[in-house]
């Protein structure tokens, strides 16, 4: 049967009106998943901005053969790309170590022979794609975004971080340079910080090596990352790990005992973590990075015993007294003194890095917060205290973006890995209720982990 011309006009007029309408009904069908992923969780179903969102510990490196984050980097872009077009997220809050400079094998020269203005560029240039999404979020308004220092950021200045970030609003301690801590816009109950104030290895020490490099402020947490690097990107068979030298204690002064915990601390370390094959007396850890100019060997940071057994290290030999920690502390503004015999194996504890979100916080008398969140340690997770008040609270690790490292020839499917974040926001139904959700990005979906809620 042959179709009239009429016929056919009606048939294209028919086309053109219902198309539209059938485009529309698709954008709209959350069933067809089109919808952005920020915008359907924790059962909000208001466009409201109201979710802070937190990750850290991205570790941005200046050259992707090495950095800690290469293969995270596009669903990294991803997820930013998400939260840049989200009608719900308030803001975006990067809790530490967002930029590397201690991971780095420690021949490498860091700023190669350049600037940390130079450095800082070029993570820029090699992490275009993050950098571009960050960019982007800040440029359209819409959504706060706060940067916090972590460890491996810790002397990166804070112009150099407006440099590639212009308008990031940064959290810094007053005149204290790798520290600072973040309450979210109208949620003075609520701190973020990165958490390593309250690691002996890898807080700010401004007293450690005042005689070697005056001004400096890294601690032995980046003498340790340098020969970490070499470890794991070049790793000993067996048969070529070097034993560490002998230490004994030979005194009952406190700052010997600590000494001799900071030996074992390192003995641990370097024969079960990062074994090693270099010769502990060449100097292969270089510098050129915060007041330091020299060369160092592993020995000048591991202790010694002197010839009249005395315990003493090249290296922050003025540490391990407690008068010095608590000094340091103050520095560091922590606000509850830790003992330093706890302190030193504690780097290594994750439980009492932890535990210091309750014990500087929640135990705390003067403070309020009753949510705390940190990075630092990589380990996500969610805990619940009571504070003094019998009020409840929450202490909340954000994890981290890196690769999951491997030895050998052995793979892994990092689209699984990492790649944590954390969701804070107000119940719709009860606005003084926060329901605090821990999420990892799992072949790019939310894949929610645990979630907890407490009343502020």
């Amino acid at each position: 049967m042959k179709i009239n011309k009429l016929a056919k006009w009606f048939i294209i007029l028919l086309i053109v009106t219902i198309m539209p309408a059938l485009s529309c009904d698709k954008d709209n069908d959350n069933s067809l998943g089109t919808e952005n992923p920020f915008d359907i969780e924790l059962d909000n179903d208001n466009l409201v901005r109201n979710k802070i969102v937190v990750i850290s510990d991205l570790h941005l490196g200046a050259d992707l053969s090495y950095s800690e984050c290469v293969h995270h980097l596009p669903r990294l872009t991803q997820f930013l790309t998400e939260i840049r077009e989200s009608k719900t997220v308030k803001e975006l809050v990067i809790a530490g170590d967002m930029l590397d400079e201690w991971y780095v094998p420690s021949r490498n020269d860091t700023y190669e022979g350049k600037t940390q203005k130079e450095f800082i560029q070029k993570i820029a240039t090699q992490n275009k794609s993050v950098i571009d999404a960050l960019n982007a979020i800040i440029k359209e308004g819409q959504i706060k975004v706060t940067y916090t220092p972590g460890n491996h950021d810790l002397v990166v200045l804070k112009e150099n971080v407006s440099l590639i970030l212009p308008g990031i609003n940064q959290a810094r301690d007053v005149d204290r340079l790798g520290i600072g801590t973040y309450y979210p816009d109208g949620y003075p109950q609520i701190a973020i910080e990165h958490g390593h104030r309250y690691d002996f290895f890898c807080s700010p020490d401004p007293y450690g090596n005042q005689d070697i490099a005056p001004g400096s402020i890294l601690p032995p947490g980046y003498f340790f990352t340098r020969i970490a690097v070499n470890s794991i990107l070049n790793p000993p068979l067996p048969g070529e790990i070097i034993s560490v030298r002998d230490v004994t204690l030979n005194s009952s002064d406190d700052a010997q005992k600590n000494s001799y915990i900071y030996y074992l601390t390192w003995k641990s370390v370097l024969l079960n973590l990062i074994p090693v094959k270099d010769n502990f007396d060449d100097k292969i850890i270089v510098t050129n990075i915060d007041k330091f100019k020299d060369k160092y060997s592993i020995n000048d940071i591991l202790p010694y015993n002197t010839e009249d057994g005395s315990i003493e290290t090249k290296l922050f030999d003025a540490s391990f007294n407690q008068q010095t920690w608590e000094k340091r502390l103050t520095y560091n503004n922590v606000t509850v003194m830790s003992l330093l015999k706890d302190a030193i194996p504690g780097s290594l504890n994750t439980a009492f890095l932890d535990e210091q979100s309750n014990t500087q916080y929640f135990q705390n008398e003067k403070s309020n917060v009753r949510i705390v969140i940190f990075g630092h340690t990589h380990i996500p997770m969610i805990k619940s205290y009571t504070n003094k008040k019998n009020e409840a609270c929450l202490y909340v690790n954000s994890g981290t973006w890196i690769d999951k490292k491997v030895k050998g020839s052995a793979t892994v499917n990092q689209d699984v890995e990492n790649m944590d974040f954390v969701i804070i926001a107000p119940q719709s139904v009860d606005q003084s209720m926060m329901k605090v959700e821990r999420f990892k990005y799992h072949e790019g979906k939310h894949l929610s982990m645990e979630s907890k809620s407490i009343r502020l």
